[in-house]
């Protein structure tokens, strides 16, 4: 039966990055997702490499426990440390914990639901149990070995020069590629999840011979701020992401050097953060707030002139502009990739290129009220039809079923 209330099932997530281990958005839906399963009565475990967070510098991360007591977390580390991750990513395989992944993968499960597995084992992991299998594409790393099709780090990548590219990313050369490795490993997916048109047709055309089904993202909807937060002082616009060049904050600044009637407010921490403060020169109209976490994140959203996506590479599909539209708030992005293609299918928002068409979209919703009501309430109506849990597992469990009832 598929839908919402499908009957209980056992599910693996597989994943480099889980919460509180993790940096970015693709840990995030992993951990939403889970406890969406679990809230509806399904057992999830989820399998991530906690060596590769520390070698890749994240800090040791405090706090309780937040995960729902039907989700089990197996978060694996290696007496080498960082040295694990590293043979993962030249190997192609989980290399010290391949006995333990085999035999916790081909324990029973129904689902094994692969996500970001760049140092979760991947490729190889991919061949391990016989469930049905999901891959979801929260980056390229299947057809890029720097994971972001940003050439060079200066451009997006419309022509692949991978070895040369990688070189100039700082990254080790991966060997296995130039194999028919990753070819053979992806045939035991049974479908891979692209959020978006763009992120489908990006793999389709440089060379992933698979099943691709288009499954949007989805965000759970706001915790309830009581009571509401009504910003009282001029009018800001929102940034809010991990601080790295390729997120392209640093082409926001400039704009608010000059008076521009608004403010630019910016949730998030990140290696460039000093640098960005040293652009911003103690300019009092730009804001660093740092890590936000609910409710104040909400409140930030909702009380936004607009979130302003100015991201450098193909985003996939930006979970902060659900974020923003759940709070009827209207985006604005670059026009690039997923955050185009959500931005103006919803027209909750205005997509941009370049710095006069920038300096425009935030000129029209500061003048205009009426306009940006308008788009906010269109990214709302987009978002309940489109990008709520319910949505989001009503075609999941269609999915599931679908290959059920057609896998050997």
């Amino acid at each position: 039966m598929a839908g919402t209330s499908h009957r209980p099932l056992r599910f693996c997530m597989v994943t480099t990055f889980y919460p509180p281990y993790s940096f970015g958005g693709d840990a995030v839906f992993v951990e939403r997702l889970s406890h969406e399963l679990a809230k509806r009565g399904h057992q999830v475990d989820v399998v991530h490499c906690v060596d590769a967070y520390r070698m890749l510098g994240g800090k040791e991360p405090g706090g309780a426990d937040r995960d729902h007591p039907g989700i089990r977390v197996h978060s694996l580390r290696s007496p080498a440390g960082w040295l694990w991750p590293l043979t993962m990513q030249q190997t192609g395989g989980p290399a010290f914990h391949a006995g333990r992944l085999r035999e916790l993968l081909e324990s029973g499960f129904d689902v094994i639901h692969y996500h970001n597995v760049s140092l979760m084992g991947g490729p190889d992991v991919l061949a391990y149990g016989r469930a049905i299998k999901l891959y979801t594409m929260h980056e390229y790393w299947l057809v890029c070995p720097t994971h972001l099709l940003y050439r060079f780090q200066r451009e997006p990548c419309e022509r692949p020069h991978c070895f040369a590219c990688t070189l100039a990313h700082k990254r080790p050369p991966q060997l296995w590629r130039y194999t028919g490795k990753l070819d053979a490993a992806t045939r035991h997916v049974d479908a891979f999840l692209a959020a978006s048109n763009f992120c489908l047709e990006a793999h389709r055309s440089r060379g992933l011979r698979a099943n691709i089904k288009l499954l949007p993202h989805f965000v759970p909807p706001a915790e309830p701020s009581v009571p509401a937060f009504v910003h009282p002082g001029p009018p800001y616009f929102l940034f809010v992401g991990r601080l790295e060049t390729i997120k392209g904050l640093h082409t926001l600044l400039p704009h608010f050097q000059r008076e521009t009637g608004a403010e630019l407010w910016v949730a998030g921490a990140g290696s460039q953060e000093t640098e960005l403060r040293r652009l911003a020169a103690g300019n009092p109209r730009i804001r660093f707030l740092g890590h936000v976490t609910e409710p104040r994140l909400s409140e930030l959203y909702r009380n936004a002139m607009a979130l302003v996506v100015p991201s450098l590479c193909y985003e996939i599909f930006p979970l902060v502009i659900l974020e923003a539209f759940r709070q009827r708030t209207p985006v604005i992005a670059r026009r690039l990739g997923g955050m185009r293609e959500t931005v103006e299918s919803s027209q909750g928002g205005i997509t941009y290129i370049g710095a006069n068409e920038l300096s425009s979209a935030m000129k029209l919703l500061l003048e205009q009220p009426a306009v940006r009501d308008r788009m906010g309430q269109r990214g709302l109506s987009a978002f309940l039809q489109q990008w709520t849990p319910e949505a989001h597992l009503d075609r999941y469990f269609s999915l599931i079923d679908e290959i059920a009832q057609t896998r050997p």
